[in-house]
């Protein structure tokens, strides 16, 4: 396994991430611009809402990617008699110890697969909130750490589904991105029915990277450089959101927060040591989508979310370049994080 020094480099961030996208591509054919999106959240310290229709493949890629990584992982079937103890954990009276002892629930794990989220009732839902948002959990007054690297992988039917409830507007804004699956094509098939007809691939998966390799990688992520213009367009296209007529409810301040982190992990994905306002346009839509609430006037003409937010980039001024003179070594386009002056 690779060792890392203090922080992981990018070179060591690319072998890493391509060793886990490989094999999780082993078992999602056809589909790598959904296991970059999977990959980017998971740099990007978030939590990823897979939205799809039945047999796609859903739960499949959350699991792959669970198993691709030698961490602690939990799966929780959403169930709509599923209580909220049963996540969180519960306090048992001991006989014993005289004394109440803390059962923890199936929060407590590195990576959570919650299996068709919106089966459960909102109740139920609510009780992830504080543990996506703040990484712990508070039971009768005693607050819980969770691990690191700890990142929700939940899927959910589509809400026209029977048995299904919508999400929380706060439940889905904890979401970093959310991501469809989609059929695959013909070829795509043909290839799944060899590989997944005899026995799931799956079972021979075998962990690529270390829990401990992702906490270095994501540190790695943190330190990648935003210059002021990405920054100012991110809060320009969230802005835009708040305001527009086809919405009752635009993006909040969280997901300014969440499209810059996700720029990072892109960034750093493509082996750059800072973000392009082009990182930001392709993950706009991921991340914005699943948060905007439409008027009614806009379900009637059948405006969608994600038209929204592709409208909104049209529209939104992309940024010039920074022209700095007197520093070397600016990345492409001027984006680049000048060297420091010594002296």
């Amino acid at each position: 396994m690779t060792t890392y020094d203090d922080r992981a480099s990018l070179t060591d961030l690319t072998a890493t991430v391509e060793r886990v996208r490989s094999s999780v591509e082993g078992v999602i054919e056809g589909k790598p611009e959904v296991v970059r999106l999977s990959l980017t959240v998971l740099l990007a310290e978030g939590h990823l809402l897979i939205e799809d229709v039945p047999g796609v493949g859903k739960t499949m890629l959350a699991k792959a990617l669970a198993r691709s990584i030698d961490c602690s992982v939990r799966r929780i079937q959403f169930t709509p008699d599923l209580l909220p103890s049963d996540i969180t954990g519960v306090s048992i009276w001991d006989q014993q110890r005289r004394d109440f002892e803390f059962k923890p629930g199936a929060i407590f794990a590195q990576i959570v697969i919650g299996d068709e989220i919106n089966r459960a009732s909102p109740k139920t839902q609510s009780a992830l909130l504080e543990s996506m948002e703040e990484r712990q959990v508070t039971i009768d007054g005693q607050t819980y750490e969770l691990p690191s690297p700890f990142m929700v992988v939940a899927t959910q039917n589509p809400v026209e589904m029977e048995g299904t409830y919508p999400l929380p507007e706060a439940q889905r804004d904890r979401f970093m991105a959310r991501v469809s699956v989609g059929y695959p094509s013909v070829e795509a098939e043909l290839q799944m029915l060899d590989v997944h007809g005899g026995a799931s691939p799956l079972e021979d998966l075998q962990p690529v990277a270390h829990a401990h390799d992702i906490v270095k990688l994501i540190d790695a992520v943190r330190g990648v450089h935003v210059a002021e213009p990405v920054r100012r367009y991110a809060v320009e296209l969230v802005s835009a959101t708040r305001s527009h007529p086809d919405l009752r409810l635009g993006a909040s301040p969280r997901a300014t927060l969440h499209l810059l982190r996700a720029a990072k992990a892109a960034a750093a994905l493509s082996g750059r040591e800072y973000a392009l306002p082009d990182d930001v346009q392709a993950l706009a839509v991921a991340v914005l989508a699943h948060r905007l609430l439409p008027t009614a006037q806009a379900q009637l003409n059948r405006r969608s979310s994600e038209q929204v937010v592709q409208e909104i980039l049209q529209r939104t001024p992309v940024p010039s370049a920074p022209q700095q003179s007197g520093f070397g070594g600016l990345g492409r386009a001027g984006y680049g994080q000048p060297p420091r002056r010594l002296g």
